[in-house]
């Protein structure tokens, strides 16, 4: 792990930097006055490159966050940080977005947890509402741009009650072609990871895999227990219980339209961030055949969606262990 920030360092004679409020496996996330613009505080959230990379890989990898930068400061969203600035200093890169206080949603929840309570059902919808806003703009971008690490602790409430989708670590940009760029190599938080993001940037990932992680984020918020691994499921079809296990105060049409954007294959779940909204909150509801209308990916699936070898290789892994447990016992 690369060596922190000091707290009163200047970066770029105009960021002096205050505290971390945040560490991944690239670097760190600093809050930090501008002081050019006396009063205003923003988050530098840092890449660190690996450096026994040769220069050829070195320098594709800075290319690829100085373009990605240049289409994340493009964004204008309420329901984002707005993207101000970005630099290099030394083996670092810094993006600048605005500060966003408030708490995040895992942190609501936990406290919920601590009373006894569940998060209300409208309210989390209501959050959803905010972040379908989000993801569905990110969608709509020419290319396309993927989140790809969307998590309750990546959700933060503001004062005012807005919504913020926080965390670009992980963005991923739909070329064309088909090709992608990807500021920091990652495959997300495993518990709201789909199967198809297991093979890192190689894996073949469109808006269905933000559909994922947008359903067992709201598993996770109305349940206050986190969703099986896709990976656990792939294993042991049935082992996600319903959200009514934990919580049966969940309205049957929530619970579906939940279940049905966790679904493994990607070609089970909604097509879209507002096709699952309108499952959520619109007029029409999903059936449990709706959720049902294929199968869960077996190798013969993986082998014939258009993803790349690591997929299919750590399948072939799972199931090999799988195999050797229950011989043992």
């Amino acid at each position: 792990m690369p060596r922190t920030l000091e707290a009163g360092l200047i970066l770029r004679d105009r960021y002096q930097v205050r505290r971390v409020i945040g560490r991944g496996g690239a670097g760190c996330v600093y809050l930090a006055d501008d002081l050019r613009l006396t009063g205003r505080l923003c988050a530098l959230k840092e890449v660190v490159h690996d450096y026994s990379l040769s220069d050829t890989l070195l320098s594709q990898a800075r290319q690829q966050f100085q373009q990605e930068a240049l289409v994340l400061a493009r964004l204008d969203h309420p329901n984002l940080p707005k993207v101000s600035d970005f630099f290099s200093e030394g083996e670092r890169d810094y993006l600048v977005m605005d500060f966003v206080p408030g708490k995040d949603l895992r942190t609501l929840m936990m406290s919920a947890q601590q009373r006894g309570e569940f998060l209300p059902e409208s309210e989390v919808l209501s959050w959803g509402s905010q972040l379908a806003d989000a993801l569905s703009y990110l969608h709509s971008q020419t290319p396309p741009i993927l989140h790809r690490d969307i998590k309750p602790g990546n959700l933060k409430l503001t004062p005012s009650g807005l919504l913020k989708l926080v965390d670009f670590g992980l963005v991923k940009i739909l070329a064309s072609d088909e090709a992608t760029v990807t500021v920091i190599q990652g495959r997300g938080t495993a518990l709201y990871t789909p199967l198809e993001q297991y093979g890192g940037d190689a894996g073949h990932t469109d808006v269905r895999s933000d559909v994922y992680a947008f359903g067992a984020t709201l598993y996770h918020l109305l349940t206050g227990h986190p969703p099986v691994e896709a990976r656990e499921r792939f294993l042991n079809p049935g082992s996600l219980p319903p959200l009514t296990a934990y919580n049966p105060a969940i309205s049957p049409r929530t619970e579906r339209a939940v279940l049905w954007a966790m679904s493994l294959h990607p070609e089970a779940r909604p097509p879209s961030v507002e096709a699952f909204r309108q499952a959520l909150l619109g007029d029409w509801m999903p059936s449990m055949r709706t959720q049902e209308t294929l199968p869960p990916p077996t190798l013969a699936d993986l082998f014939s969606l258009p993803v790349e070898r690591n997929l299919v290789g750590i399948a072939v892994i799972l199931l090999f262990l799988s195999l050797i447990v229950s011989l043992l016992h």
